[in-house]
């Protein structure tokens, strides 16, 4: 392309603007809106908004129904950044269609048009209103009258007085479109005065209209008359796409007519639509072109009915569907800008730029809205907009085209300093500077320059293709850019590499879940490249370092080997190793096949129940990839400690069957049951629990255990047992037949107890012989019948007190403080049961009435009395006695107690030891009158380390003892009577003897300690020794 000088200078100029970056054209960040200023309005001063973005800041102008606006000139207007306020709005000068222009150095942009309305002058309240008179049961239009007027009102009713609104119900209606109040049946509540009130929603200002009497007219009250609809939608309404529709209907009539709403084509209404004001008013939210078509309102009473129809047609402003995006192309090049706006009816399309009507020409073009520029010069940049309308509104896009020229240049896109590319592939090197128009490019290797000869091609991007790379490609290459601006080089060196090959790759794996596996993956790879090891699982990307609890990564530098610990289900699919260098790829897909033991049943349920049985069913679960080999089942009930395998029909569950029978079940109890798969690997997960379902009822099988009885009151035989569980009682109505007889007659007598839990009974008879024997059984029953007996045993019945006394009672005096009784057993016919022991009772003269007493066991039959007093007659009586009490005493024996041993011991105790002998003498003791005489004597000794006394007997005032082993021993001696033992001379204490002879008396020794030692003590002659 050959461009004129003055074309290239221009280019020159516009290739360094081109390197400044923040220049922006202007942009809308606010537009004017349509504005109503209503009437009387006091207000200085009104604003229209405008604001642009852009670099530079961008000036502005308006424009006012075509023409500038000049505020340098018009000192009614006035510029504040870009938006124009208007001084002492003018209903005459100002009103119009008002656009704001926003330009700076890179175009011009203008706003959508903003029109400025003022309100009507004139309110409701500038006409008097005449009273409207009418009759009872009569309906009645009230009206507002206000003029027409540009702003949207809202209307409401005073009654009477401020602020006693008009209610709105199925009687009286306010019409939003009109303005007048409906009343469709007079009431003479309604007579008053009724006022119109206006308010403007732009400006919330309100204005009232004269009173307006309604008075009723005394010539009788209305007669009934159909619906006479006063206020009905136009036969047509054109409705905008996304806003709501309000379409009212109310009408007059004597009763009050009910509003009733549909479609004239039969079709239901949206459900989207909401009917207010008690159905006189259909709201169609959010209208859309499905929306559209006829609608009819029904007013009905009883005297009749009215239809009111019309149609509501669907239309929409231009709405964009392709906006403009800024474009920057060469100089030289062609433009296709599209712009594509949705709208009913069609929208039509114009095109400014800098906003002035856009200029066609043989090489601009406008087709269906799309712009076409051919053969662009640095001339055409500028903004431009396309607007989109329709006779409902227009829409605005705008964007910038910015036309550039310029030398090559790779500082923005500069080549790759080194490519690497493997031996035997194919390598391309780009070659993109910026330069407008496009350059042209030429490649050369070192200096030589490259020819095209098939292995090595040039792109039309202007890059290098080399295909079959070889070891002799590699080197530096230079791509050499070229326009009419200039000229531009920049380089590349190509490295040539071997192929990475896989050497050891993932082989497929069938495990079982809990082993660990090690999936390799090793490389031979060029030492020049950097190689990287990832896996993918299922097509994932897996970080394996992160997942540590099964997944670890093992081996060097050239191997991506990965261990799985722990191998579970979910680790079952398709892993690929995946081996990245700078210059190639290459991977490797394995599969791994992780069996488990099967999941768990699905679906279990009870087909069929019977009092013993249960028929189960169940679909297969997952057999994660090891097929089922069996079932069992388990069951629970409310009295098993959890899950119970219970036997089943077959013995063994075939891992085909999805059924079986479930045996040996109890009688009515409530079970639920589950079904557990097993393969090889082992024992699934249980299936949920089927519902819970009762055994039907049966005559039960089992009789109580731990039949026994005896004991009770006399009179009595009790029978005892445990009662049977409630899973074993095998229906409702359960209890219990008690069976007796006493032993050796032929009858039983039976009752029954109707209480499941009573573990006893007690049969009371007077004819009862004390602890006689008896056969007892105990069966048991329920609804469905009577089961089976306990076994027979042996009972004794209750037990009475012995009725005589012991025999041949005998008493015995043995000392001064005991006295022996003995006697015969009672016979065990006359004990009237288990005898548990004697009483002896026993008490001296005079004090028969606190008597004491002593118990014996059964099992003997003497008793000695001890703590008597000496020389003293003691009475005794025994009796027997067992559970049910004591029999009679047998007749009273006596027996006096001997005088007590003298109290005066044996003195001046003297011993003398003699290599191993120690002889040792006393004084005698004499016995008082009133002491038992003295009949011999005892010698008490233990060695120092003894706590037992040993005995030595002699009616001398001598003794003489052995002493075996050299070791201490401690000595006393006691007088011996009738009447006991006497008073103890005083301790002797015989030290260890380490001489030949020692000797010494009760005064020598008294301080001797005792030695820690036992010594064997050797008699001289025979004694009562407790060794």
């Amino acid at each position: 392309m050959k461009l004129s000088w003055k074309q290239l200078i221009l280019l020159s100029f516009i290739g360094c603007l081109g390197g400044e970056l923040l220049l922006q054209g202007p942009v809308f960040i606010r537009e004017p809106s349509d504005t109503v200023i209503p009437a009387g309005s006091q207000d200085k001063k009104l604003t229209l908004n405008c604001e642009a973005r852009g670099n530079p800041s961008p000036h502005y102008r308006w424009q006012l129904n075509g023409s500038d606006i000049n505020p340098s000139l018009e000192h009614r207007y006035r510029l504040s950044g870009g938006s124009l306020e208007v001084m002492s709005p003018n209903r005459n000068w100002d009103t119009g269609r008002y656009q704001c222009f926003a330009a700076n150095s890179l175009g011009t942009i203008v706003s959508r048009e903003a029109r400025l309305q003022f309100a009507s002058p004139d309110s409701p309240a500038s006409r008097a209103r005449s009273a409207v008179s009418v009759r009872e049961g009569q309906g009645v239009v009230l009206l507002c009258g206000p003029p027409p007027r540009p702003a949207e009102l809202a209307y409401a009713w005073i009654f009477n007085e401020y602020p006693s609104f008009v209610d709105e119900d199925r009687r009286r209606f306010v019409s939003q479109e009109t303005g007048h109040l409906y009343i469709a049946k007079v009431e003479p509540s309604d007579v008053g005065n009724y006022t119109c009130v206006v308010t403007s929603a732009a400006t919330a200002a309100s204005e009232l209209g004269s009173p307006t009497p309604l008075v009723l007219r005394p010539d009788g009250v209305m007669g009934e008359y159909e619906p006479k609809i006063e206020v009905q939608f136009p036969e047509s309404l054109p409705a905008a796409k996304g806003s709501t529709v309000r379409l009212e209907c109310f009408a007059l009539g004597n009763p009050i007519p009910q509003i009733n709403w549909r479609r004239s084509d039969g079709l239901p209404l949206p459900s989207k639509i909401k009917l207010r004001k008690f159905n006189a008013v259909l709201e169609i939210p959010n209208f859309q072109q499905g929306d559209a078509g006829s609608y009819e309102c029904v007013a009905e009473n009883s005297r009749g009915k009215n239809v009111a129809r019309g149609r509501l047609t669907y239309y929409a402003k231009p709405h964009w569907v392709q906006l403009l995006r800024d474009m920057e192309i060469a100089v030289g090049d062609s433009l296709f800008w599209e712009c594509r706006a949705s709208g009913k009816p069609k929208a039509s399309y114009r095109w400014l730029k800098d906003g002035q009507a856009l200029a066609l020409e043989e090489r601009i073009q406008i087709e269906n809205g799309a712009l076409s520029i051919a053969n662009l010069s640095v001339a055409d940049s500028g903004t431009f907009q396309c607007i989109a309308e329709n006779k409902h509104g227009l829409a605005f896009s705008s964007a910038r085209l910015k036309v550039v020229a310029s030398a090559p240049d790779f500082s923005q896109t500069p080549m790759r300093k080194v490519v690497q590319v493997q031996a035997g592939s194919e390598v391309g090197l780009e070659c993109k500077p910026r330069a407008s128009p496009r350059a042209r490019a030429s490649w050369r290797k070192g200096h030589a320059m490259l020819p095209d000869n098939g292995r090595i091609s040039f792109l039309e991007d202007g890059g290098l293709k080399i295909a079959n790379v070889t070891k002799a490609d590699a080197g530096t290459y230079t791509c050499v850019a070229e326009n009419p601006f200039g000229k531009a080089n920049d380089t590349t060196h190509v490295v040539v590499t071997d192929p990475t090959r896989i050497t050891v790759a993932p082989p497929n794996m069938d495990v079982s879940v809990g082993e660990s596996v090690v999936l390799p993956c090793q490389v031979q790879h060029d030492p020049l490249v950097d190689v990287a090891f990832t896996w993918s699982f299922n097509g994932v990307l897996t970080d394996v370092q992160r997942d540590g609890a099964h997944f670890r990564k093992v081996g060097g530098s050239s191997s991506g080997d990965v261990m799985i610990k722990n191998i579970q289900m979910k680790h079952s699919g398709r892993y690929v190793c995946m081996v990245q260098t700078g210059v190639d790829s290459v991977s490797s897909a394995a599969d791994l096949i992780v069996r488990g033991s099967p999941g768990p049943p699905e679906n279990v349920k009870v087909d069929e129940i019977t009092d013993t049985t249960a028929q189960l069913s169940w679909k297969e679960g997952t057999d994660n990839r090891s097929p089922v080999t069996s079932y069992s089942i388990q069951a629970r009930t409310p009295f098993s400690m959890g899950w119970q395998t219970v036997a089943t029909a077959p013995e063994v569950i075939d891992g085909k069957a999805h059924s079986a029978t479930v045996v040996d079940l109890n009688p009515w109890v409530e079970y639920e049951f589950r079904v557990i798969a097993n393969n090889k690997i082992g024992g699934g997960e249980p299936s949920l629990p089927s519902e819970k379902v009762r055994t039907e009822e049966a005559v039960p099988e089992v009789p109580p255990s731990e039949v026994s009885g005896g004991g009770g009151s006399r009179s009595e035989l009790v029978i005892t047992w445990d009662p049977v569980p409630e899973e074993l009682q095998n229906g409702e109505g359960f209890g219990y037949v008690v069976a007796f007889r006493p032993l050796g007659v032929t009858n039983w007598i039976q009752t029954v107890v109707t209480s499941p839990d009573t573990p006893r009974y007690v049969f009371r008879n007077e004819g009862i012989a004390p602890f006689s024997l008896y056969e007892v059984k105990v069966g048991v029953y329920n609804n469905k019948g009577e089961g089976p007996f306990s076994p027979a045993t042996t009972v004794l019945s209750a037990e009475e007190e012995p009725t005589v006394a012991p025999s041949h009672v005998s008493a015995q005096s043995l000392s001064s403080s005991e006295i022996h009784i003995s006697w015969n057993a009672i016979p065990w016919k006359l004990a009237n049961g288990h005898l548990l022991g004697y009483e002896v009772r026993y008490w001296s003269s005079g004090q028969e009435a606190s008597a004491s007493r002593v118990t014996v066991a059964a099992s003997r039959t003497s008793a000695t009395l001890r703590g008597l007093r000496g020389n003293l007659a003691y009475h005794s009586a025994v009796r027997a006695y067992n559970s049910a009490g004591s029999g009679p005493f047998s007749a009273t024996v006596t027996a006096t107690t001997r005088k007590t041993p003298p109290i005066q011991p044996p003195g001046n105790v003297v011993w003398n030891a003699t290599g191993t002998k120690v002889l040792l003498s006393w004084e005698q003791v004499r016995a008082m009158e009133n002491e038992s005489e003295v009949t011999g004597y005892k010698v008490f000794y233990r060695t120092s380390s003894q706590r037992n006394m040993q005995v030595l007997s002699t009616n001398k005032t001598s003794a003489e003892l052995l002493l075996p082993a050299k070791e201490g021993y401690i000595i006393e001696v006691k007088a011996t009577t009738e009447g006991g033992d006497g008073t103890s001379s005083e301790q002797i204490r015989i030290p260890r003897v380490t001489d030949m002879d020692a000797r010494g008396s009760t005064s020598a020794i008294s301080n001797v300690h005792p030695a820690s030692s036992y010594i064997p003590i050797v008699l001289f002659f025979t004694v009562y020794a407790l060794w």
